[in-house]
């Protein structure tokens, strides 16, 4: 069962903190939104939810609260992130999912959470923005399921994964009882079946809403293509034991769509929240560039994903940390090498820069054009150390030559990174003093 299970964790864990698997293979990463957005997809589909309302401010949320007409209602802040419920407000308010009962108590608890920080267990101390509230009908669940179609290479393709225990994270299922997870692979050229639908409502125990089952999963599936999406999940789908008794709803959805079909997605990536992401990451993705913020204090702009985690090893192997994974790319310019540097100085922990670059389709020229236009634009202080292969190589070093700038071109990339962390030591320690260190070329060593 070890397969199914790491496919069960594939779709709730792995999809759930950003696609980690799926991305393997793509440095892009897969587009994520919000809670009230992945609603109106359902609704789009023919699939129930709760009704709902976005609010941007306490009015907005009393005013939901009102037209909603019942007693029973949930406040859900919109943040792009797990452990809502049981997260907190930076301002002191527990809790991002809130019950409330009145209009009056929507307004009042919506306007602790709008434009406030909240902490999750996946958002770090530092929290996330909650620009907006969804204020939405309380469901009583009764029965509980869990659905997902999924992009899984395991199966080459498309699988339709389904529990009988919703309501709870699918990768504690999978660890404690994986026998109660389906998984209907999908022919991607067929698509689903009305027959495959109707098994897997069978399967987990939904014989009495046999019909309405299968229509919602076939609608499911409908989503899942149309949108280009790697996953559409929806948990808990339950059954409600209120008002509107014995009628199923999707209390939950989450949703991650293939950065790959932008082109062809415009409305839908419309919709991406960029509040909810680092801003120097939200920059780079502007310039075509791939770009993870980490904690070091080495800078790293690098051509390709492969000799960039290459050369982070190697920064670690002599003791440094990197501040950031940046791949350039196969074809940058010398303008996206600029804004390379902007986002890298961006960062206060930065304190030199490593540039390791192998020209094939690249030119090494280029790439000191850039350099050289950034160091002077940016008017950058701090070392910045360039390690240059391949094309063009010798007319690239005649420019960081001529330029008589803070630029120490290294052959070696061992060397390079050694140099790297001693500078950086150097400038750790100087502001540790209270220092501020300016470095200086020798103009006899400088060749």
């Amino acid at each position: 069962m070890s397969f199914l299970t790491r496919s069960a964790i594939f779709a709730g864990s792995s999809l759930r903190n950003g696609a980690k698997i799926l991305s393997a293979a793509q440095q892009k990463r897969q587009l994520n939104v919000q809670e009230h957005v992945s609603y109106s997809f359902l609704n789009e589909a023919g699939i129930p939810t709760p009704k709902f309302g976005v609010a941007g401010s306490a009015e907005e949320a009393q005013q939901i609260a009102k037209d909603l007409n019942t007693k029973n209602l949930v406040l859900k802040a919109q943040v792009l992130a797990g452990g809502r419920g049981k997260g907190s407000f930076k301002n002191g308010l527990k809790g991002g999912v809130r019950i409330v009962y009145t209009p009056e108590e929507a307004k009042e608890i919506s306007g602790k959470m709008i434009n406030q920080l909240l902490v999750t267990k996946q958002t770090g101390a530092a929290g996330r923005i909650c620009n907006q509230v969804m204020v939405a009908e309380r469901k009583f669940p009764r029965r509980e399921f869990y659905f997902a179609v999924m992009m899984e290479r395991a199966f080459n393709g498309p699988v339709l994964i389904a529990s009988s225990q919703g309501g709870v994270n699918i990768e504690e299922v999978a660890a404690e009882n994986p026998d109660a997870i389906v998984y209907e692979p999908i022919d991607i050229n067929k698509g689903l079946s009305k027959d495959q639908a109707m098994k897997i409502a069978r399967t987990v125990g939904l014989d009495d809403h046999l019909e309405t089952t299968t229509q919602m999963l076939l609608n499911l599936y409908d989503l899942f293509v149309k949108k280009d999406a790697l996953l559409v999940e929806i948990n808990p789908y339950a059954e409600d034991a209120g008002e509107t008794r014995d009628q199923y709803f999707a209390l939950d959805a989450k949703m991650r769509f293939d950065d790959n079909a932008e082109f062809r997605q415009k409305d839908l990536f419309a919709k991406r929240d960029y509040s909810q992401e680092d801003p120097k990451e939200v920059a780079a993705a502007k310039f075509d560039l791939n770009y993870i913020a980490l904690d070091g204090s080495i800078g790293c702009m690098v051509n390709g994903a492969g000799l960039a985690m290459a050369t982070m090893d190697i920064i670690k192997l002599h003791g440094g940390d990197p501040a950031n994974f940046l791949d350039v790319g196969g074809g940058a310019t010398a303008n996206a090498v600029k804004e390379a540097f902007k986002i890298i100085t961006a960062d206060p922990k930065v304190h030199v820069i490593l540039v390791n670059i192998f020209g094939g389709i690249m030119r090494c020229d280029v790439i000191a054009e850039g350099i050289i236009a950034a160091t002077k634009e940016l008017n950058l202080t701090l070392p910045i150390i360039v390690r240059l292969q391949g094309t063009n190589v010798n007319e690239a070093k005649e420019l960081i030559r001529k330029s008589k700038l803070r630029i120490l071109p290294k052959d070696d990339l061992d060397e390079a990174a050694m140099l790297s962390v001693h500078l950086s030591q150097i400038v750790h320690l100087a502001r540790e003093a209270h220092l501020n260190v300016l470095f200086e070329l020798d103009p006899v060593h400088h060749h």
